[in-house]
């Protein structure tokens, strides 16, 4: 394979605008697979939690042939809390595939992914996808974009980028919207085109950083990278360029290409092709593999700061140690450590008054999948109530600020448009159409926890909501996030339905019945703005006195089953969220026992 027959390319788009479908069909009607051979919807999204949520967390490698080509395809996240991976993998990339929903058009994430491509000045391919759907507008998506590229600063050279129209879960793609073309063959003849081969050389010093983490059982942590200059053969000393400026030997073992979604092993890599590599057992993102006898560490991938931070620490309430595997601080410690290995954006240093650890990420999303990898995995601890980070500048507090974009029924918006201002949110724009409203806020990421399952009771399900960081800006004051009470338990025992069918008269239970809980826990919401300790183990007294109206049916309203982000989400200050493997349960910090 020949350098100028490589094509390297980032898949970037908002989420779940078809990115992994995508790709999916152009490996399918590559002929990577035999007609008979079985393949998985989502092909990139390998891990249980993505496929479960439909969104990309990591971002993943993989290849197709595209007549004498090979074209590495980088599926990346669309969700800007995972915008750490976009920023590192796109130094892979030799050029961009951004894709747009023909009906929704360009999206906050849109415009996050498409400010870090153009940042080092990447060629741009426009995809419109889901032409499908009843209500695409495909020309009024590409004026959106076109502002997009000119709102970004763009370069007068990637201003005139190229356009293809596509339904990926149809299977086509087209140069103009209705030419009637039945395959995806023209997103491929366009990243022939108009995406650059990789530059470099053969003849230079080997330099190639590591850009992803891989894992694999039989060979522990994988590098994974472009070949920037030089070539790689495996058996052959090389030096490693750490992150802290040191220098250290090490021999590769193993090379491993990628073919479709699979890595295959090789003797050798050339200059512009990405490659993973096992021998370092150290490796960590930003590292660089350079020749020993002329090191030339490639310059570090800057990584936007955290903004949202919670504490980890070891549970210590009175079911502590029953449902976990890993429980004490230093399991905790390792398991933290091991995922700033491979994930740049996350920030964890120990807490000085306590036991614990204080974790740093992007958003509620990025933390939230960390602690659901973790309950996975046996840890058992408890997380607090996220706390924005605020820098000082000059003498003045600073926070940070979403652009949070909604689309919600006219008919809802006004509830909506209430509660963001309560929350300190200020409207920069607001359109209608076909009775939907699209309103963009900028709005402190404070008033955003929470706020999702508000708006989803606001619009009865129906609203869209996302957002985007956007900047520092000047303190905002207090923001009341919730504004009701729990119900607390009082003492140790079993939810019966009889003390339930009573308590759910006082506000919303988040418990049903035959439920171990212990005092202090958090099991519903009261109606009122104060906390009240309740008892939902007291059983009926049982005697042979029987009255009328006495014996009826014992009715309980389903409880509210919150999910692990609403969980983190709902909780004050003054309150836990414990984790184990079998469940996710609220309580107070200090148990309030008293009614």
């Amino acid at each position: 394979m020949e350098t100028s027959k490589l094509r390297n390319v980032a898949i970037i788009a908002h989420v779940d605008h078809g990115k992994t479908t995508l790709v999916d069909e152009l490996f399918r009607q590559s002929g990577m697979f035999r007609e008979n051979q079985e393949v998985a919807d989502r092909l990139m999204d390998s891990s249980d939690l993505e496929r479960e949520r439909g969104i990309t967390i990591t971002s993943k490698n993989g290849s197709y042939k595209y007549k004498d080509y090979s074209i590495n395809i980088i599926d990346t996240p669309g969700h800007a809390d995972f915008g750490g991976q976009v920023e590192r993998v796109l130094r892979m990339s030799d050029g961009c595939l951004l894709l747009v929903d023909a009906q929704e058009g360009p999206m906050p994430q849109t415009f996050f992914v498409l400010k870090k491509a153009l940042a080092i000045n990447l060629p741009v391919i426009v995809c419109i996808n889901k032409i499908d759907k009843p209500g695409s507008r495909c020309d009024w998506v590409l004026d959106q974009v076109f502002d997009l590229f000119v709102k970004l600063n763009a370069p007068d050279e990637l201003l005139d980028f190229p356009v293809v129209y596509a339904s990926a879960r149809d299977g086509y793609a087209r140069y103009a919207e209705n030419d009637g073309n039945n395959d995806m063959e023209p997103i491929s003849a366009m990243i022939v085109k108009h995406i650059p081969a990789p530059s470099g050389s053969a003849d230079n010093p080997l330099q190639m950083q590591v850009n992803s983490i891989d894992y694999s059982p039989y060979m522990g942590r994988l590098g994974i990278g472009k070949v920037v200059n030089g070539t790689l053969k495996i058996n052959t000393d090389i030096a490693v360029a750490r992150r802290d400026g040191s220098i250290k030997p090490i021999r590769i073992t193993k090379l491993f290409r990628f073919e479709c979604n699979e890595k295959v092993a090789c003797n050798e890599a050339i200059t512009g092709e990405i490659v993973a590599i096992a021998g370092m057992v150290d490796v960590t993102v930003g590292v660089t593999f350079c020749d020993p006898l002329d090191p030339r560490p490639l310059p570090l991938v800057e990584i936007d700061p955290p903004t949202i931070s919670m504490n980890f620490i070891p549970n210590d309430s009175p079911f502590a140690g029953r449902e976990g595997k890993f429980v004490t601080s230093r399991h905790i410690e390792e398991r933290l450590q091991r995922e700033m290995l491979s994930d740049v954006a996350l920030v964890a240093v120990p807490l000085t008054d306590a036991v614990g650890f204080k974790v740093s990420g992007r958003g509620e999303l990025h933390l939230s999948i960390l602690i659901e990898k973790m309950r996975r995995e046996g840890f058992e601890f408890q997380v607090t109530r996220p706390q924005v980070i605020f820098k000082e500048e000059n003498g003045q507090k600073l926070e940070p600020y979403e652009t949070l974009t909604i689309d919600v029924d006219e008919n809802y918006q006004g509830p909506v448009i209430e509660k963001l201002g309560k929350l300190k949110g200020q409207m920069e724009e607001m359109t209608t159409e076909n009775g939907m409203a699209r309103l963009v806020y900028k709005i402190p990421t404070r008033g955003l926890l929470g706020f999702r399952s508000d708006f989803m009771t606001d619009t009865k399900g129906l609203g869209i909501m996302n957002y985007v960081f956007a900047e520092y800006g000047p303190y905002a004051g207090e923001i009341i996030n919730r504004i009701n009470g729990v119900l607390i338990v009082k003492d140790t025992g079993v939810t019966v339905a009889y003390a339930l069918a009573t308590l759910q008269e006082r506000g919303r239970l988040f418990l049903g019945a035959a439920i171990p809980v212990y005092a202090g826990q958090i099991i519903g919401e009261n109606s009122r703005n104060t906390d009240m300790v309740v008892n939902p183990s007291k059983g009926k007294k049982l005697s042979n006195v029987r009255a009328s109206g006495t014996d009826d049916a014992t009715i309980v309203i389903p409880p509210v089953d919150l999910s692990l982000e609403q969980c983190i989400a709902y909780i004050n200050d003054d309150e836990l969220v414990e984790i184990t493997p079998k469940a996710i349960r609220l309580r107070k910090k200090v148990a309030k026992l008293k009614p």
